[in-house]
């Protein structure tokens, strides 16, 4: 059991965390930045530490900040909460070396989850059904050749992609140009990397996840499903679970493949 765990967030999901420590008895760290002051995860915390000011890039974005609160304050463990540092495998990484442990992912599996096209690749090679596509990395004349092999419609997607940036539908070869370098451009700015690949576009599916938990000791479980189908612009609006569409059998085959 660890004994004081730092929150490396803020707002809602930092109190969350802390009242989850309070119920097990652990002693909690708050970080905050100069316009949070008196914010209540800070309040609700047994320590709060000021990381710099209110610009996130000066403050919850700081892992040297971060790792030397956790130092000096003493904690085991830090909890990045959702958002921020949550997907980066470098901080991760740098808790680990700094001998304290990161409650999430390990570096090497948030690196691979993180880029998409590493994902779909990784899902291919353990047997998980994928739809067709290409791996990322290819030329823009690549794609075109791929796009002509998997037949429209189609998406292009950033390999680095979320939240719907970089995703261009295409159903024609003569749309294929424009959507690319639109696509290229739009993931350069949201991700800082250009890359993209190709997934046949399934018109008039359901969005369905399924969300597991792991530990250190190789158990896995699933957490049943979630309906993500009501978006806008590739967005998600509204998650429901369960979902309406999901019979107990299906629950059973999507979960045991998730795990």
């Amino acid at each position: 059991m660890f004994r004081k765990i730092l929150i490396a967030n803020r707002g809602e999901i930092a109190v969350r965390v802390i009242r989850a420590c309070r119920e097990l008895g652990i002693r909690t760290v708050a970080v905050f930045s100069e316009v949070d002051r008196d914010a209540l995860h800070v309040r609700y915390a047994d320590e709060a530490y000021c990381l710099g000011p209110a610009p996130a890039r000066e403050s919850y974005l700081r892992i040297d900040k971060i790792i030397d609160v956790a130092r000096r304050a003493g904690a085991d463990a830090i909890h990045p909460g959702y958002g921020f540092l949550s997907e980066r495998p470098d901080f991760a990484r740098a808790c680990a070396e700094a001998g304290i442990t990161f409650i999430g992912p390990p570096p090497q599996a948030i690196g691979a989850m993180g880029d998409k096209a590493t994902a779909r690749k990784m899902a291919k090679a353990l047997g998980v059904p994928i739809v067709p596509g290409t791996d990322g990395g290819l030329s823009d004349e690549d794609l075109m050749e791929a796009a002509r092999r998997i037949g429209f419609p189609i998406l292009i997607k950033a390999s680095a992609g979320g939240g719907g940036k970089g995703m261009r539908i295409v159903r024609s070869m003569e749309e294929m140009p424009d959507a690319l370098a639109a696509a290229r451009r739009e993931a350069m700015a949201a991700f800082g990397d250009d890359d993209v690949y190709l997934e046949k576009l399934v018109e008039g599916a359901r969005h369905v996840e399924v969300q597991i938990l792991a530990d250190v000791h190789g158990n896995v479980i699933h957490l049943g499903e979630r309906e993500c189908s009501i978006q806008r612009r590739h967005q998600k609006l509204i998650e429901e679970s369960p979902s309406p569409i999901v019979d107990e059998e299906m629950r059973q085959r999507m979960g045991e493949v998730a795990v």
